[in-house]
């Protein structure tokens, strides 16, 4: 088989490692929405996550403040939503009222919740170390909400220049880990 170069700015389109997600922080008065899609789980117990957040963007000054967040994941039913909060800064507009989305109080911390989220996952912030480097936050999730009437969520992941894949079809498949 022949293959050829692929452009570098693009390879994060072949490792998406999971669904855009809307990240929810709270500062001075206001609550703002990100989206997302470049985080990664590092632990089960207690659930890790990193996630990249740059410096240029507003919710990076409000994470850094709260040291809090919460993970909201869409499916498609919100994908325009998602995409128009991933096109525009909390710092002009507010995102909740802009885009329809209600926002809910969280058990734990106080950014909040996303009503039109299948789940949410409440974050403190529990290592900065690669944060002036690279952006990169450890998240530990303190508690996690999800809506029992969604059975299989399609979630959106994002492939590059406007281009996302839908969670589809499952398999299942023998496993020896428990």
């Amino acid at each position: 088989m022949a293959k050829e170069s692929f452009p570098l700015s693009k390879v994060y389109g072949l490792l998406e490692p999971g669904p855009v997600v809307l990240v929810t922080t709270a500062g001075a008065g206001h609550a703002n929405i990100m989206a997302m899609s470049w985080h990664t789980m590092l632990e089960f117990e207690p659930p890790l996550v990193g996630c990249v957040i740059s410096n240029r963007n507003h919710s990076f000054g409000l994470l850094t403040a709260s040291q809090e967040c919460v993970i909201n994941i869409p499916t498609v039913d919100i994908a325009e939503k998602v995409v128009g909060c991933g096109n525009s800064s909390g710092a002009d507009i507010n995102k909740f009222a802009t885009f329809g989305l209600t926002p809910r109080p969280a058990a734990h911390v106080s950014a909040p919740l996303i009503d039109e989220c299948y789940a949410n996952l409440e974050c403190r912030v529990t290592d900065t170390s690669m944060v002036e480097l690279y952006g990169f936050f450890v998240l530990e999730v303190i508690q996690a909400w999800i809506d029992p009437a969604v059975k299989e969520p399609r979630t959106i992941h994002h492939r590059g220049d406007g281009n996302f894949m839908v969670a589809g079809e499952t398999i299942s498949l023998q496993s020896k880990m428990k």
